[in-house]
């Protein structure tokens, strides 16, 4: 796990290169590294945080053995050892999946894409070729950002700031913020919120050559699931999710370095706590984390509890209070560089500080398993109606509108850019599914996770995001996914041996943190004086200051039960303050 950094082309010198590596120096605290080619025309980076092969050996930028490649990688590609048992007469100098990667272009081409099991970005500079390949995981866990100049020079880092850093000018992109609070989406394709900054897609290849870039799709779920139900017993779907997902835990241990487990109180944790007992017995000793903000309405602990009883596994507990939450806000969004999802993304960084504090460096969670299988309560709604419309960004177990357009002007909402859902397979419920996997939810919840695991130097696997688990439970019919109105009914029957009856029988919990009362309580100055400072600079080109403020005392005087808009409000704000500060590029 590591940050990237790469300029190719004319004009530019390695105080930029260097500029991008310590703008992101939070993703590789462990070692620096830095390539530049001879002709000059192009530089490699890379900020190292050891998980394989902790020695030397492992540096990046790293050559191929003939010299011909080089390549700057980020991620982990958990069958690296299956592939290097393929790849067995590459003279491999180390011990880890980096080389693997190269080891993998040189045979395959681009099409080693297709081998690699994991998460990543990387870019890759083929001498021969003259060309940088680079290219992003199925379903875009780890980031790739780049800047195209008008010389043809391209910039590639894994974050925002490290682009910032290298002389791109830090300037919002006005219809990305009028599409995320228009319609809640901010994660959908190429667009970021910053003008001239742009994120190669989930599944997504980028090459450079002579000056010209070009973006193909390399993977596509909907293609590679195809239109046909799985038309097997449920014991044989049964039988073939759990041995992946045994599999895909398992992969995930690989590690130089202390792995630990994220827990919350529902079925996805669960499975996952069972998955690592099932590999390393009841003995099995590896440290899980989970949070609390001390109200007992929302926090899990009780759940965590009865999961981890009988269990050797020690539990750290880290919490989230009020009076932690106006300078972790800063922290956080100075990390995430756009708009993050509120206090649950604030409580999880909080986990990940915890976790380094303690000496674990990985950590998996339970991510993907709803969009899998239909676990949230909406997706009943789309048993037989296909979405349409404008897609947005859904929140869960509100009464309330998530979204309050009506409190942008007029002509800064006609700025949005609407993403009207593709409909990617011939049944409604897996249109929909389709629409929250590849647009609405997981790259969002990637992009938040990413950003806050590695502001600690800590790494995050996602082992239910392994796209053979994803594309098995796709091709199930929407019976094995919602029956008799419970969710995720196939999956319950395969943990149901597994986990503790309270926990596989229990309905999903939405609310996982006291947002809605800390904001219109100890909170509530905080949060009002953000929202001024976004009502000051926007008020009447993006914002209707009336509006906005009407709303807010609304909120504040009423028992709303939704905060989204809220929390967008004062998201602007704090973007405000800290990204657009003078010192942005210090």
């Amino acid at each position: 796990m590591c940050g990237i950094a790469t300029i190719v082309g004319p004009g530019w010198d390695q105080a930029q290169l260097e500029s991008m590596l310590r703008a992101q120096a939070h993703r590789g605290p462990d070692d620096t590294g830095t390539y530049v080619a001879d002709d000059g025309i192009v530089g490699l980076g890379n900020n190292r945080l050891s998980i394989l092969d902790l020695s030397a050996a492992g540096r990046m930028p790293m050559r191929s053995a003939d010299g011909s490649l080089l390549i700057t990688f980020n991620g982990e590609v958990y069958n690296y050892l299956e592939l290097r048992r393929e790849l067995a007469d590459y003279p491999f100098r180390s011990g880890n999946d980096t080389e693997v990667v190269l080891a993998a272009y040189e045979r395959w081409g681009e099409a080693c894409l297709d081998r690699l099991i994991g998460m990543f970005a990387f870019a890759l500079w083929d001498a021969p070729e003259q060309k940088l390949f680079a290219a992003r995981d199925r379903f875009g866990v780890k980031p790739l950002l780049y800047h195209e100049r008008s010389d043809g020079t391209l910039l590639l880092a894994s974050e925002i700031k490290a682009l910032h850093g290298a002389g791109v000018p830090a300037k919002p992109d006005p219809v990305a913020w009028a599409t995320y609070l228009t319609y809640g989406l901010s994660d959908h394709g190429e667009r970021t919120f910053w003008d001239g900054i742009h994120s190669v897609p989930p599944g997504h290849a980028l090459v450079w050559r002579d000056g010209v870039s070009s973006v193909r799709r390399w993977y596509d779920l909907a293609e590679r699931v195809g239109e046909a139900e799985d038309v097997r017993s449920d014991a044989a779907v049964e039988d073939e999710y759990l041995a992946l997902a045994t599999e895909a835990v398992r992969f995930r241990f690989r590690s130089d370095v202390p792995v630990g487990i994220n827990l919350s109180g529902g079925v996805d944790s669960s499975t996952l706590l069972a998955l690592v007992d099932r590999l390393g017995g009841l003995e099995a000793e590896v440290a899980a984390f989970t949070f609390t903000t001390g109200d007992p309405r929302y926090d899990e602990l009780p759940w965590v509890r009865q999961m981890l009883a009988g269990t050797r596994h020690p539990l750290v507990v880290s919490e989230l209070s009020p009076e932690q939450v106006p300078e972790l806000a800063l922290s956080v969004q100075r990390a995430e560089d756009e708009p993050f999802g509120g206090l649950p993304t604030l409580a999880y960084a909080r986990l990940f500080e915890t976790a380094r504090e303690h000496g674990t460096i990985v950590l998996l969670d339970g991510q993907g398993m709803d969009e899998q299988w239909a676990g949230y309560d909406y997706y009943s709604a789309h048993l037989t109606e296909f979405p349409s419309g404008p897609a947005i960004g859904p929140v869960q177990g509100s009464r309330d509108a998530s979204l309050r357009p009506d409190c942008l002007t007029a002509e800064f909402r006609a700025l949005a850019e609407p993403l009207l859902p593709p409909r990617a397979f011939p049944d409604a419920l897996r249109a929909r599914q389709y629409v929250d996997a590849c647009f609405a939810k997981i790259p969002r919840a990637l992009r938040f996770n990413d950003r806050v695991s590695m502001r600690a130097s800590t790494e995050l696997r996602e082992p239910f995001l392994d796209h053979r688990l994803v594309e098995l439970a796709f091709r199930q019919p929407a019976a094995r996914k919602i029956s008799n109105g419970t969710h995720k009914a196939l999956l319950r029957r395969i943990v149901s041996g597994l986990v503790p009856g309270g926990v596989v029988d229990a309905p999903k919990r939405l609310l996982q943190t006291p947002q809605r009362e800390w904001l219109r309580g100890p909170l509530a100055s905080w949060a009002e004086a953000l929202i001024d400072e976004a009502v000051a600079v926007h008020g009447g080109t993006w914002l209707e200051q009336e509006g906005i403020r009407s709303a807010w005392r609304e909120y504040c005087s009423s028992p709303a039960d939704n905060s989204h808009p809220v929390w967008q409000w004062l998201n602007l704000g704090l973007w405000h303050q800290l990204c657009l500060a003078p010192d942005r590029q210090a």
